[in-house]
């Protein structure tokens, strides 16, 4: 096997530092609320500027697809909302789902705090919008300030950093998760006209299946696109709000590593040795070489269990993909005819 050389060129040094620089950024939590109030700023310039019609109309635009005879087309703003935010309610889902465990919510006494703040969130609202709206009309919109707008909680969090200890943290994410749900629940009950109780049987399988995957030992994240794609056009279907799909599956993703024959650090010890073994003879077996690689590949994801492995590997594509594009598409709000030196509601 040819070794290495020790003068590595200029421009892998370069890339490599660069590629490390931005590996830190990514990791940095503050970082991602940044880019997250960055986005929301280019949306209320754009949808305020020469060219707000052009931001109308993108986020407006049909996008769809057809699989046989079956198709669904929806516009993009939909898909920003309703599909491209289940991955962030996943992360989100997945974060509760381990603090249950073993966190801030294990205990049902401290997990009372959030619910009944929860709860206070949504009925506080609706009582102080119902009695400054004395118009019947505006009144039957009473159910629109009990939702939290959770990403850009999150993104406000993200800019403090470790400012603020982490129980505070899980417990401002379980208020706004729980308000977020009773709000979506309140729209699908009393805006939507109640729900299509066939979509049920979309979200029975959807769980069925993630389920018989986790009891299969299935432990490729991939292998869950299917279940959680059934999953989710079942909530669809329902009228509640898909993206609670993301925050199922985020609470039924395993909190325990998957049992291997051995204890994966032995196995990964066990398996370098075997590379250095190769790496020392003149004819190198590559199927024993890439063997080991798979194997230490393999215990290495077992070192952690899926929720936090999962979750980890989530953070990068939420905070800088995810949620900058949610701002995007919904921090537009156009100022063009409001007058707030005028009194009573703004239309």
């Amino acid at each position: 096997m040819k070794k290495h050389t020790s003068s590595i060129p200029l421009g892998h040094r370069i890339s490599q530092s660069v590629s490390e620089q931005v590996s830190r950024l990514v990791h940095i939590e503050a970082f991602g609320g940044v880019v997250l109030i960055l986005a929301a700023i280019v949306a209320l310039i754009w949808a305020n500027s020469p060219y707000a019609q052009s931001y109308h109309d993108f986020w407006t635009e049909t996008v769809g697809f057809q699989l046989g005879d079956w198709a669904m087309s929806n516009s993009l703003h939909f898909w920003v909302n309703d599909a491209l935010m289940t991955i962030f309610f996943l992360a989100v889902g997945m974060e509760i789902r381990r603090e249950i465990h073993q966190g801030a919510l294990s205990d049902l006494r401290q997990a009372a705090l959030p619910l009944a703040a929860a709860a206070g969130g949504v009925i506080v609202p609706a009582l102080v919008y119902v009695a400054l709206n004395s118009d019947p009309t505006l009144r039957a919109g009473w159910a629109v300030p009990t939702a939290t707008d959770i990403a850009f909680a999150v993104g406000v969090l993200a800019l403090l950093g470790k400012s603020i200890p982490s129980n505070v943290r899980i417990l401002l994410l379980a208020i706004a998760i729980i308000d977020d749900i009773v709000a979506v629940l309140i729209i699908a009950f009393f805006y939507s006209g109640g729900l299509d109780y066939t979509g049920f049987w979309y979200v029975l399988l959807g769980v069925v299946l993630v389920i018989a995957w986790q009891r299969l030992g299935i432990a490729s994240a991939y292998a869950y696109i299917l279940p959680g794609a059934i999953l989710w056009f079942g909530v669809l279907k329902t009228g509640a709000h898909p993206t609670l799909a993301g925050v199922i599956l985020g609470l039924m993703t395993p909190v325990y590593a998957r049992p291997l024959p051995a204890d994966p650090l032995e196995l990964v010890e066990k398996n370098l040795q075997q590379l250095r073994q190769q790496s020392q003879k003149p004819d190198t077996d590559e199927t024993v070489l890439l063997q080991s690689i798979a194997n230490i590949r393999q215990a290495q994801r077992e070192l952690l269990p899926p929720v936090a492995r999962v979750q980890m590997q989530l953070h990068p594509w939420v905070s800088f993909l995810v949620m900058p594009i949610f701002a995007l598409a919904n921090a537009g709000v156009s100022f063009q005819g409001i007058d707030i030196s005028s009194g009573g509601a703004q239309t």
